[in-house]
């Protein structure tokens, strides 16, 4: 049961790519029109059971100036935590780490991820030549310790990982979308390159952690079964503002529902905008 924190948190990432189409190289480059240096966003973490909602986690999400290979760059960490109740059942800790140029290209990804007695690191570096797109990943083991696991990928499209995505789709535009518009886009987890699709439901006002109402982009996280049957997976609830916060996300699952609602942000570019009617 626990090991949905995990997802949750790191759902919450994919909540931001609602404005990417199928993306060219041209497009590994953007300017950054939504967030600055030291923004740091907080989302409470609840699952449901037997009817009992209990929180269950943090997830945190900060951007910050750095270097990489000597250059300007932004980093993005996003950390997840279970509460000391949930401890005694399942214990996690997970932080996944990316890097970006100044122009938003992904360079580098790292997810380490303690949960209950297993310990893994997945890494991924890009590289791009001759008019493509490429990354290679790895896998190691540290608990319980087996051979690493490294795979390349190459593509004519840019490839995201789960922080970079973030960064680019944040300053897109979703009002060039139609209801039941579908947008897809390529993935690297670190293991393999996966491809994501998301359909734009429409807007809703939804209430946050901070007792606020937000009016908010509603957009489907959906996959397909062997037959091609989509199953709805994640829904979530993005501001309507220049911010592009994920104000909330529910994650359906065999046995339950997980939910992740805002909480609170600081150092953010533009003043939230909450309903106040």
């Amino acid at each position: 049961m626990f090991q949905m924190i995990r997802k949750i948190a790191i759902s919450l990432l994919l909540c931001f790519a609602m404005g990417v189409p199928q993306v060219a190289l041209a497009q590994c480059q953007a300017i950054n029109e939504a967030f600055q240096s030291g923004e740091q966003v907080v989302y409470n973490l609840y699952f449901n059971w037997k009817f009992i909602w209990k929180k269950v986690g943090i997830a945190s999400l900060t951007t910050n100036e750095t270097t990489y290979q000597h250059k300007p760059a932004y980093r993005f960490t996003l950390t997840s935590v279970s509460s000391k109740q949930c401890d005694f059942f399942f214990k996690m800790r997970d932080t996944l780490t990316c890097m970006t140029s100044q122009l938003l290209e992904p360079l580098y990804f790292r997810k380490a991820a303690e949960e209950g007695k297993r310990f893994t690191i997945d890494e991924a570096w890009f590289s791009y030549a001759d008019g493509r797109s490429n990354v290679h990943q790895r896998r190691t083991w540290i608990k319980p310790e087996r051979e690493p696991y490294e795979m390349d990928y190459s593509d004519e499209r840019c490839i995201f990982d789960m922080l970079s995505i973030l960064a680019q789709a944040r300053s897109y535009r979703a009002e060039d979308y139609q209801v039941g518009d579908r947008i897809h886009f390529p993935m690297a987890t670190g293991r393999r390159v996966d491809p994501q699709t998301l359909i734009y439901r429409g807007k809703k006002r939804v209430k946050a952690d901070d007792d606020n109402n937000y009016d908010c982009l509603v957009f489907s996280f959906v996959e397909y079964d062997k037959k091609n049957k989509e199953h709805e997976v994640i829904t979530f609830y993005i501001s309507d503002d220049r911010n592009h916060l994920p104000i909330r996300l529910d994650l359906y699952l065999n046995f339950g529902c997980a939910k992740a609602f805002f909480k609170k942000v600081h150092g953010n570019r533009y003043p939230l905008q909450p309903v106040t009617d």
